[in-house]
């Protein structure tokens, strides 16, 4: 009897603690804007059918003294991939905008945030340190929570393409553009975002993305064809400053992607950034919070010497840090290609750190905690 006793007191801790480690991937960690900051929504307020499930998501407003021009940035489209929403999450707490507006959704996918992928090994949370101390994060996932959308199908068949794709695609934000008011719990998610850019007259949408050293498509701008002048001036601006950037057009066969949908879809230039993020590669070791920060991997390193990745990869290896910086200075480059070619329309923002201050000080420095 004592036996069973104990048996059933240690389950009874095991699903005490368990419980309490998912109920704490549906936290959204606290954010500190910036005075810039003139109003804060939902994206649930341009398709009320999301509102109070895991799929609604803040959206920030920063609008500037002077009219002009509307950009949005996205972060968090997949949850694996954290520089993304770090690099949203940052713009949010140093972003000081004076002409025109500036939208940031920093969980596009709020749902992926609340899971990860046990079978990938990821961490549940990192640290990154702050002047404030130590700030713990989520570690998501590619896809939508299943408890929100389940079962996948065989084949994900693609609306309004009708294109066939991978049955776990269809809980995949960046194949479900541009959504459907009807469709899964994914494509009402991606249906809101293109409601929000038409309601608000989005003039360019940044995606944020990361991507395995070995995928051909990394530390690159991708642009729809009307967006293919602001990312070509944005690319070249980035490689004069020594960063290297490649330009890919978006591919017209292949459905459901941001860049693809969101331009054909609505009046917005459609671009998205990705950096190389050792933590969701194929040939990675060790998986762990220190992976995810530091980047350092000595399989990468290994495999970078015998040419099996798309981007250098040594000893020091591809930290957050530098990713993050990417992702700030691509997004500054690209808005100012776009004030370039839009006469009227410019949006002008400062107060984001430079790429050198980022990789100098870590872009935890210039984070900010309540005041």
């Amino acid at each position: 009897m004592i036996r069973k006793l104990v048996i059933l007191a240690l389950l009874s801790a095991a699903c005490f603690i368990s419980g309490g480690m998912l109920l704490s991937q549906h936290q959204d960690e606290t954010l500190y804007p910036t005075p810039s900051l003139t109003k804060r929504m939902m994206l649930s307020d341009y398709f009320s059918v999301l509102r109070g499930g895991d799929g609604d998501t803040e959206v920030f407003e920063y609008c500037g003294d002077e009219g002009g021009g509307t950009v949005l940035i996205l972060g968090g489209t997949h949850c694996d991939e954290p520089a993304s929403y770090l690099a949203a999450y940052l713009l949010i707490e140093t972003l000081d905008v004076q002409r025109g507006r500036v939208l940031i959704v920093p969980r596009a996918n709020r749902s992926a945030l609340t899971h990860n992928l046990q079978g990938e090994g990821h961490p549940q949370t990192f640290e990154v340190e702050t002047l404030h101390g130590k700030r713990s994060f989520r570690m998501g996932s590619r896809y939508t929570n299943p408890l929100n959308q389940w079962p996948d199908p065989e084949v994900y068949l693609h609306s309004p393409s009708k294109q066939e794709l991978s049955g776990s695609d269809s809980r995949n934000l960046n194949r479900c553009y541009p959504g459907r008011a009807d469709g899964t719990y994914t494509e009402r998610v991606a249906h809101a975002l293109a409601e929000l850019i038409k309601q608000e007259k989005v003039d360019l949408v940044i995606d944020l993305h990361e991507a395995s050293p070995e995928y051909p498509v990394i530390n690159a701008i991708v642009a729809h064809e009307r967006a293919m002048d602001c990312a070509a001036f944005a690319v070249m601006e980035l490689q004069g400053q020594g960063l290297e950037y490649s330009l890919e057009p978006s591919p017209q066969n292949y459905h459901g992607l941001s860049h693809r949908e969101l331009g054909d879809h609505t009046n917005a230039l459609a671009t998205l950034m990705e950096s190389a993020n050792a933590s969701q590669g194929r040939l990675r070791g060790r998986t762990d919070a220190q992976l995810v920060v530091t980047g350092r991997d000595k399989m990468y390193t290994r495999a970078a010497e015998i040419e099996m990745t798309r981007v250098p990869f040594g000893l020091e290896g591809i930290p957050l840090d530098i990713r993050v910086a990417r992702h700030i200075e691509g997004t500054r480059q690209l808005v100012l290609a776009f004030n370039g070619l839009n006469a009227g329309k410019e949006v002008e923002f400062g107060g984001a750190p430079t790429y050198a201050e980022i990789v100098e000080r870590g872009f935890g420095k210039f984070m900010h905690e309540e005041n």
